[in-house]
């Protein structure tokens, strides 16, 4: 089952049929620990719509709920992050919290500055070396329970987090700086650890950038990073966890004006944006 929060109210999609909920407000609907089983009952007495009610789609975020965000839950992430930031001294900062018990865990956004699938997003302009990062994103509700996942993607701005690991808000929370969609995969099994999610940079319509991982190369686990987030933190509505990544991009790599940032997982579908 797939949701997709549109301008025309709610759709889901299933069987690869579409039905629309017009008079459903997105953040109560979706924080819901019974969603599944909510969507399946809703859909059984409506008539089948046109798909092109999914070609216009927001970000699938509520406007009162929160985007956290984790990080070094990848070993190439780790990598990655001990290499932007040696030069100051905080690579040793990374190789130890990725042993450790406690993740990393940041506050990444607000709803209004999330875009959705085929929107600009951007990067800042007091940086000169960044990056999207391609990550499964959890949809949990206010109870903790985790009743979807969608994409997302944290562009990251390395050059201002490799300066000092403490400048890591700047470097990952302004403007159009997070993208998610297109949709909610909602199920109430677990991924299965082969689900892979691919990164495709497209600079003047040629590849300047490909890469790929297994959700099982994560070393936490996602009801783990849950319960991070909640442990002193309450959501009324739900919020959503990007859960890190474990594609990085080399070091001789930065986004430009223009680029087209590809990101598919497996049963989620494909989130497409443009550096604005």
């Amino acid at each position: 089952m797939k949701l997709y929060k549109t301008k025309n109210g709610i759709v889901a999609e299933k069987d690869e049929k579409i039905f629309l909920f017009k008079n459903e407000a997105w953040d109560s609907f979706i924080n819901d620990d019974d969603l599944l089983q909510k969507t399946e009952q809703l859909i059984e007495g409506l008539a089948a719509n046109n798909k092109s009610l999914i070609d216009e789609l927001l970000p699938p975020i509520g406007s009162k709920q929160e985007l956290w965000a984790c990080g070094v839950t990848y070993l190439r992430s780790k990598v990655g992050r001990q290499e932007e930031s040696k030069a100051s001294g905080g690579a040793d900062f990374y190789a130890k919290v990725y042993e450790a018990e406690r993740p990393e865990l940041f506050f990444k956004s607000t709803p209004h500055r999330v875009v959705g699938n085929n929107a600009f997003v951007r990067i800042r302009k007091d940086s000169t070396w960044d990056v999207p990062e391609p990550e499964l994103t959890l949809v949990v509700t206010s109870s903790g329970k985790i009743v979807g996942y969608t994409i997302g993607n944290d562009i990251s701005s390395r050059s201002i987090e490799g300066e000092n690991p403490l400048y890591l808000p700047q470097a990952k929370t302004y403007d159009e700086c997070a993208a998610l969609g297109p949709c909610i995969y909602v199920t109430d099994q677990p991924l299965h650890g082969n689900i892979m999610i691919s990164l495709v940079i497209k600079r003047n319509n040629a590849v300047v950038f490909e890469g790929s991982v297994a959700i099982n190369q994560m070393k936490r686990t996602v009801q783990e990073l849950v319960s991070f987030v909640y442990r002193e933190c309450s959501f009324p509505h739900g919020c959503l966890i990007m859960t890190g990544t474990g594609v990085v991009p080399g070091n001789d790599f930065t986004l430009q004006s223009g680029d087209e940032i590809i990101i598919s997982i497996d049963n989620i579908g494909t989130l497409i944006n443009t550096v604005g």
